[in-house]
């Protein structure tokens, strides 16, 4: 009974590789660090297994036979929010911003340290959890509640993944300060180094969900050479 417990308690990780010494190696070091893990080979039978047992988050290799991963984590994406890290071939800088674009929390180019990708797989699962601080966050038409990780914008509920969720809560706790991708990087992603285009990725894709226009930015602005600002126009008249 105890032991049923204990397993209900640790976070369940699928993974999905078609190359089984990556996924057997994965698979061994992420149930060291205490995941339940279940393994897919192909797209169909992971999208099968999360339907069975929802995971709590999915690694995700881009290069799958048949249906690839892109698809894979649209249509997982289709039934429910969950965190998925991508894994990609190294170089393929284009794949990496298309796994962005469809969703995916984060990216792991192979060939890849084991490790590293258990603290990738740590780092998502905690911004995924709800945060202890209880007030919500309201601005421009805007509210975030933090520990139901719920957004909305005028009435209508945003679909936001955990990174543009965390990203749009940044921006709201900071009205009008001016932030380089390098400081986003390590406020909201919580990482020293790492590729730039993925801050700006995420937030052409915010600016897709939040802004009017989002040709025309007028919340999350560019300042060009800076970084980006999130401007609250209703404040920024009352000040003028």
């Amino acid at each position: 009974m105890e032991q049923q417990q204990y397993a209900q308690t640790r976070p369940r990780v699928l993974v999905v590789d078609d190359d089984p010494t990556v996924a057997e190696v994965v698979s061994g070091y992420l149930d060291r660090a205490g995941y339940l893990v279940d393994r897919a080979a192909d797209g169909p039978e992971a999208l099968d297994r999360a339907a069975a047992h929802r995971p709590d988050l999915v690694v995700l290799d881009l290069m799958l036979p048949g249906m690839d991963g892109l698809e894979v984590c649209r249509r997982m994406r289709g039934r429910g929010p969950v965190p998925v890290i991508m894994l990609t071939a190294r170089g393929d800088e284009d794949d990496r911003i298309l796994g962005l674009e469809v969703g995916a929390d984060d990216y792991v180019t192979k060939p890849f340290s084991p490790r590293e990708l258990v603290l990738r797989v740590e780092s998502v699962l905690r911004r995924a959890r709800p945060a202890q601080q209880s007030g919500a966050l309201r601005a421009a038409g805007l509210s975030l509640d933090p520990q139901a990780r719920r957004a909305v914008k005028n009435g209508t509920e945003l679909a936001l993944t955990i990174r543009e969720f965390d990203l749009l809560a940044f921006f709201l706790r900071h009205p009008g300060r001016v932030f380089g991708r390098e400081d986003l990087m390590r406020e909201v992603w919580g990482w020293d180094f790492g590729d730039l285009s993925t801050v700006t990725v995420h937030v052409r894709r915010l600016r897709g969900k939040v802004e009017d226009d989002p040709a025309r930015p007028r919340l999350i602005q560019t300042v060009w050479g800076v970084g980006y600002r999130f401007e609250d126009a209703a404040e920024s008249e009352a000040r003028s």
